[in-house]
C-alpha cells in the first residue's frame, strides 16, 4: 500500500512538472513594499507546480521548490530601514521627472548587470519561457523581455491602476468620477474638482510617457529592439493584475484584461510573535496602539521635538500601550514612556490580529493599510510622501481613519485627540470591520484569481487585449465620428438653406415680376 501511494504521489508530481509553465518574473525595483505583492504571486505559482525564475533584490532565506532566484542583491541599495527624515522631505517634493529617473532610468540601467545580460543573451531552452511577469511602475523598459523572448507579458501594479496605464490597457479614462492616482478627491466631485482632476490625470499621463521615453536607448542597447516610442512596448502586455478592489477604490471601468487582485500579499500564516511581544500584548488589557512608518522609514531620525511630541501623547493615552517599530532604538532621545515597547521588526499581520490591538498609527503605505483593513483595525494616518496622503484620505472618507494631514502638522493635542477618538469611538472599529468583510468577500481569493488568469494567458496568449488599443486617440475618443456627423449636419443645413433661398427667389421673385408687369401696364394705360 505504501509503495502504491508513493507511486501515485510521484506520478502527480511528474504531472505537475509536465503540465506546468516556465515563467520569468522580472522585478528589478529595489523597494521592499512593492516586492511583497510580487513575492507572494511568484511563490504561489511555484507551489502550483510551475517552474519560476525570479529577478529580485530580495532573495529568500530558505530556498523554495520550483523557484530559482536571479539575485540582484547589492547592485543598488535596498530600500529597507534606511530612509531618514531628510529623505522624506526630499521624496515629498519629487516631480514626475525625478520619479522617472529614480524608479525608472536608474532601474533600467540594471539591464547591464551581468546576471541580466546572461539572461538576455542566453535564455533557457530546456524548456524555454512561456510567459514574463513584471511590475509596471516607472521602468517600462523591462517590457522588452516579452518581445525579446517572443512570449506574452503580464504586468503587475502594486497600487490602484496608474493614470498612464489606462490608454495602454484600453481602459476608458474617466476623470469625471475616477480620481487621479495623486488626487485626494473621492468619486463625487463638483465642477472645479472634475476640472482639476481632468487636467491632473492628463498631465501626469503625458509626463510619465514623456520622461520614460528616454529608456528606449537602453532597450536598443541591450535587446537590439527598435520601437518608435516607449508606449509601443505596452502593446505586448496581455494582462494587468492590480492591487485594488472596488470596496476600497470605488467603481472603475475596467477592460477584461485588467483584473483586480487587491490584497494579494495578505496571508494568515505570518510569523509568530516573540514571547516578549506576545506577553506584552496579552497583558494590554486597556488596548494597544501599533505604530510604524513601514519597512523603509526610520522613525528615530525625526527631530527630537517631534519624538518628544510622540512621547507626551503616548503617555497621555496610558494605560493603553504602544508598540513601535524602531530600527535603532539607541538613536531615540531619552524619556521613552513606560507604556511603550520598541523592536526593530514585528510580524505585522500577527500584531494587528491580536485582540488587544485597538489602533494603527501609520504613514499610509498601501500594503500596511490593507493589512489593517484585513485585520479590522482603525487607523490614524500621518502621510509622508507618494500615494500615502491619497490612501489616508480615502480611508477618512470611509470613516475608518483619522488623518493628521502631514508630519509637519503633528502636535501633541492633535495626536492625542486622534488616538483617543480611535480608542473610544466604537464607530471607527465597526466601520472598518464592515469594510474588511466587504473587502474579503469574493468568489475566489486574490491568489487563486491571479493564478487562474496567469495560466489563462499562458494557455491562450494575448487574447484579452482590448481592440481599442489599436486605434489612434482621435478614433478612441470618436472625434473622427463627431467630425463626420458635424460635417454632414453642416452640409445638410447648407443644402436646406440653399433650397429655401432658391424657392424664395422662385416664389417671391415671380410675384415681384408680376407686380412690375402690372405696374408697367397701368402706367401705359394712364399715358
Amino acid at each position: 500500500m505504501k509503495v502504491l501511494l508513493s507511486v501515485l504521489l510521484a506520478i502527480l508530481a511528474c504531472d505537475q512538472v509536465v503540465n506546468g509553465y516556465r515563467i520569468l518574473g522580472v522585478f528589478p525595483l529595489n523597494g521592499k513594499s512593492h516586492w511583497v505583492m510580487m513575492e507572494e504571486l511568484m511563490k504561489g505559482l511555484a507551489r502550483r507546480g510551475h517552474q519560476v525564475d525570479v529577478v529580485t533584490h530580495f532573495p529568500q532565506k530558505t530556498p523554495i521548490p520550483n523557484m530559482r532566484e536571479i539575485s540582484l542583491k547589492g547592485s543598488v541599495d535596498a530600500v529597507i530601514n534606511n530612509l531618514t527624515a531628510v529623505d522624506i522631505q526630499r521624496f515629498g517634493a519629487l516631480s514626475m521627472e525625478s520619479l522617472a529617473e529614480i524608479a525608472g532610468m536608474r532601474i533600467c540601467k540594471l539591464l547591464g548587470h551581468p546576471k541580466l545580460q546572461d539572461l538576455i543573451e542566453n535564455p533557457p531552452q530546456d524548456p524555454p519561457y512561456d510567459l514574463v511577469i513584471t511590475e509596471l511602475f516607472a521602468a517600462p523598459c523591462y517590457l522588452a523581455f516579452g518581445r525579446h523572448l517572443n512570449v506574452p507579458v503580464i504586468g503587475m501594479v502594486s497600487s490602484v491602476f496608474h493614470d498612464w496605464l489606462n490608454e495602454m490597457a484600453g481602459n476608458p479614462m474617466s476623470p469625471t468620477f475616477v480620481p487621479s492616482l495623486f488626487s485626494t478627491y473621492d468619486q463625487n466631485m463638483n465642477f472645479k474638482e472634475r476640472l482639476l482632476n481632468f487636467l491632473l490625470t492628463n498631465y501626469i499621463t503625458w509626463q510619465m510617457h514623456y520622461y520614460t521615453n528616454s529608456q528606449l536607448e537602453l532597450v536598443k542597447k541591450h535587446f537590439g529592439i527598435d520601437v518608435p516610442h516607449i508606449m509601443d512596448l505596452y502593446s505586448d502586455v496581455s494582462l494587468y493584475l492590480v492591487n485594488s478592489h472596488h470596496s476600497i477604490n470605488g467603481i472603475r471601468p475596467m477592460t477584461t484584461g485588467v483584473i483586480e487582485v487587491g490584497g494579494l500579499h495578505l496571508k494568515d500564516d505570518d510569523d509568530p510573535l516573540s514571547p516578549e511581544v506576545q506577553k506584552w500584548l496579552d497583558e494590554s488589557k486597556d488596548g494597544c496602539i501599533y505604530f510604524t512608518f513601514g519597512s523603509m522609514v526610520r522613525i528615530e531620525t525625526f527631530s527630537k521635538e517631534l519624538l518628544k511630541t510622540f512621547y507626551t501623547s503616548f503617555e497621555k493615552i496610558a494605560p493603553t500601550r504602544v508598540l513601535i517599530k524602531i530600527a535603532k532604538k539607541e538613536e531615540l532621545p531619552p524619556g521613552l514612556p513606560k507604556n511603550v515597547m520598541t523592536q526593530s521588526w514585528f510580524p505585522q499581520i500577527t500584531v494587528l490580529k491580536h485582540k488587544n490591538v485597538r489602533g494603527f498609527l501609520t504613514h499610509g503605505g498601501l500594503m500596511g493599510t490593507l493589512e489593517s483593513i484585513y485585520c479590522g483595525v482603525p487607523m490614524v494616518g500621518i502621510p509622508l510622501f507618494g500615494d500615502q496622503r491619497v490612501n489616508i484620505q480615502n480611508y477618512v472618507n470611509k470613516k475608518v481613519a483619522i488623518s493628521l494631514e502631514s508630519i509637519d502638522d503633528v502636535t501633541e493635542e492633535k495626536l492625542t485627540s486622534a488616538l483617543n477618538n480611535i480608542l473610544k469611538d466604537p464607530s471607527y472599529r465597526k466601520n472598518i470591520q464592515k469594510l474588511s468583510k466587504m473587502y474579503l468577500d469574493r468568489p475566489s481569493s486574490a491568489m487563486n484569481t491571479s493564478i487562474f488568469w496567469v495560466e489563462y494567458i499562458a494557455k491562450y496568449g494575448n487574447v484579452l487585449k482590448s481592440p481599442v488599443t489599436r486605434l489612434h486617440w482621435w478614433q478612441r475618443n470618436l472625434f473622427d465620428i463627431y467630425a463626420f456627423i458635424s460635417l454632414v449636419i453642416i452640409v445638410v443645413l447648407y443644402l436646406a438653406l440653399f433650397i429655401l433661398r432658391t424657392l424664395k427667389k422662385l416664389v417671391f421673385g415671380s410675384r415681384a415680376c408680376a407686380k412690375k408687369d402690372n405696374a408697367a401696364i397701368k402706367s401705359k394705360k394712364n399715358k
